[in-house]
């Protein structure tokens, strides 16, 4: 899943949400797309260790492929931890603002 296609992933929770959907399928919503793009880096990461794996064993791999697989997957997974970061830091002013 490209950045783009996350942005536009978000855009079409958006108007759900605003559309006053219950909360139960917003959350559905969000959920799904959380579990779209963790499976999508995984999958990039999976394909990262694949073209690593070819190239080390001696096939014919293109070295620019498989930097491509990596940054690709890198980068995925950056993102994704970024997500995570602020999902809690946004679970932890919720608490405190409870308290």
């Amino acid at each position: 899943m490209q950045v783009s296609e996350l942005q536009a992933a978000l855009g079409r929770l958006t108007p759900d949400i605003s559309a006053n959907k219950s909360a139960e399928d917003a959350t559905s919503n969000f959920s799904d797309l959380l579990d779209g793009f963790v499976s999508h880096v995984n999958e990039l990461q999976n394909k990262a260790n694949t073209a690593i794996d070819d190239m080390a064993s001696g096939q014919p791999a293109n070295v620019n492929e498989v930097m491509v697989a990596m940054e690709k997957a890198k980068i995925s997974f950056d993102m994704l931890l970024q997500i995570r970061n602020k999902m809690l830091d946004a679970y932890k002013q919720i608490m405190q603002m409870q308290m």
